[in-house]
């Protein structure tokens, strides 16, 4: 699974590269959401042109709204991170899908933090795009 997060990275960070077509099936939400833990680790935005759709909108685990402008920016001060995920499940009807999961995402010399996270996404031109966001502090983090 990781070998094809990796490819999917890869393919999606070519910049003349049109974005990748997708199978319309949960083991490939699954994987963008790797390419996405990926990407933000890496401070590379450009994965993510390809899997936020222009209405994009995320609710943060502080309650922020942010939009997809937002999203795409390069960090003020990028810092040093690693995100695991799990319990990812990811549940496709036609060309709508949710995947829900949990993020820890560690950040140099701070507690980590636990976040469980709904991806709303659609499937159009030939792959999905994510149109919603949700994150929220899981209650077992402590935090």
């Amino acid at each position: 699974m990781k070998a094809a997060s990796v490819l999917l990275v890869l393919s999606l960070s070519a910049h003349a590269a049109p974005c990748p077509t997708q199978a319309r099936d949960e083991a490939a939400l699954v994987h963008l959401e790797d390419a996405w833990a990926h990407a933000d680790e890496q401070h590379d935005k450009a994965p993510l042109e390809c899997m936020l759709a222009p209405e994009f909108e995320e609710v943060t685990q502080t309650g922020q709204l942010i939009s997809r402008a937002q999203t795409l920016a390069p960090p003020a001060h990028p810092e040093e991170l690693h995100i695991a995920l799990s319990d990812v499940h990811a549940h496709v009807h036609g060309d709508f899908a949710w995947v829900r999961g949990v993020s820890l995402v560690r950040v140099k010399n701070q507690p980590p933090v636990r976040n469980r996270f709904t991806d709303i996404f659609v499937y159009r031109d030939g792959r999905w795009q994510c149109v919603a966001g949700q994150e929220s502090r899981d209650a077992g983090s402590g935090h």
